[in-house]
């Protein structure tokens, strides 16, 4: 008894804890106060704060003049629907935002509010912030897609992602919206749309920013006129090389601008989907071209995007019916085939001849000729217009 008495003597007590305190240690967890925009530019010079706001645009990727690769995103809410860019740095390409679609939620925590050339922005450090991208669809979970290293999610998210979620149709009405958007399959002469679709080939030429573009469709037919050398519009002839790297199936575009676009440079050196937001075409001589108006722009896209998606699935539908390869939209039924020497072989178009590895590409193709003279045929080729 004795030693047992002297062992419950040398036992540590345990200390008390009252059960309310205890409760408030396990439910607690890290809160972030979220400012609006508006509200983040307003604090002291390089203040850090915490956001949470609809991504915009994307911007390209690339590698810093330092050690780092880096990427600008342009940010709304409801406080400054102009939106504010934010930029990002990080060691390796992969550990940067990579943002599905225009319109995903952004959170950020512990970003700083510059001010170079008396214009704000948003600098992400990659040792002290954060960030956590969410899909803007009201019906997705609340869970991030992607996440950096540093980032903890709370429960007090769920609110502000909700709410801008809702707030999302409205806000996004000046970026680009889905009943402007065309194909080129339907483009309509001197209105303004927006147009997504695969960049290509940039170049520059004399004073000029021409974009090659594409998304599977062929445009409508367009009637060909007589003209001659002094009146076409030149744009340089592209290297043979550099056409066998592009589609066979759907219409190449070109679309002019005589003013400098952001984001050219980064296109220049890789492959992007873009929209361009309110632009125009016409047809110059019976062929299509694009025009940049005073407020378009170029916005570029992920792969992962709804629109891009969309044009893929139809691409892939129709690349694998060989009938569809040939734009037959705008011919009639009652076409008069000429002749039948090369009745075994399959319908082709320009563009599959121009880069055929041989010399000789036994094909047969439709066009429509509307008389016997050379001064108007109808064309509605899979060649660059």
């Amino acid at each position: 008894m004795e030693d047992e008495a002297s062992s419950s003597a040398r036992k540590p007590k345990r200390p008390r804890v009252a059960p309310a305190a205890a409760a408030a240690a396990a439910a607690w967890e890290p809160h972030f106060t979220y400012l609006p925009i508006a509200d983040a530019l307003k604090q002291r010079p390089r203040a850090r704060v915490c956001l949470f706001a609809v991504v915009a645009e994307i911007g390209a990727a690339f590698h810093s003049s330092g050690t780092d690769f880096t990427v600008t995103l342009r940010i709304v809410d409801e406080s400054r629907k102009a939106g504010i860019s934010a930029t990002f740095f990080a060691q390796e390409p992969d550990l940067l935002p990579c943002v599905k679609s225009n319109g995903d939620v952004i959170s950020l925590r512990d970003v700083m509010v510059k001010c170079y050339l008396e214009e704000f922005f948003i600098a992400v450090d990659k040792r002290l912030s954060s960030f956590a991208l969410f899909e803007s669809k009201v019906s997705a979970e609340c869970s991030p897609y992607q996440t950096s290293k540093n980032y903890h999610g709370s429960k007090h998210d769920k609110e502000r992602l909700t709410q801008l979620r809702t707030w999302l149709p409205l806000g996004l009405k000046d970026f680009g919206l889905k009943d402007l958007e065309l194909q080129l399959r339907s483009l309509k002469s001197d209105s303004t749309f927006d147009l997504v679709c695969k960049v290509l080939h940039v170049l520059k030429h004399k004073d000029k920013w021409i974009f090659y573009v594409w998304d599977g469709t062929d445009t409508p037919a367009a009637e060909f006129q007589a003209i001659s050398d002094a009146e076409a519009v030149a744009s340089p002839a592209l290297p043979r090389e550099l056409l066998c790297t592009m589609p066979c199936i759907g219409t190449v575009l070109r679309i002019f601008s005589d003013r400098p676009v952001n984001k050219a440079s980064h296109m220049q050196q890789g492959t992007y989907w873009a929209r361009f937001c309110n632009i125009t075409c016409k047809r110059e001589f019976g062929i299509w071209k694009g025009v940049f108006l005073k407020r378009s722009r170029v916005r570029l896209l992920s792969h992962e995007d709804g629109s891009v998606v969309d044009r893929l699935k139809m691409y892939d539908s129709r690349n694998a019916n060989k009938v569809l390869h040939q734009p037959m939209g705008s011919f009639p039924s009652n076409v008069a085939v000429l002749s039948d020497e090369y009745e075994e072989e399959g319908y082709s178009t320009l563009m599959e001849s121009l880069t055929h590895p041989e010399v000789t590409h036994k094909v047969k193709t439709l066009r429509e000729l509307m008389r016997t003279s050379t001064s108007r045929i109808w064309s509605n080729s899979s060649v660059i217009l």
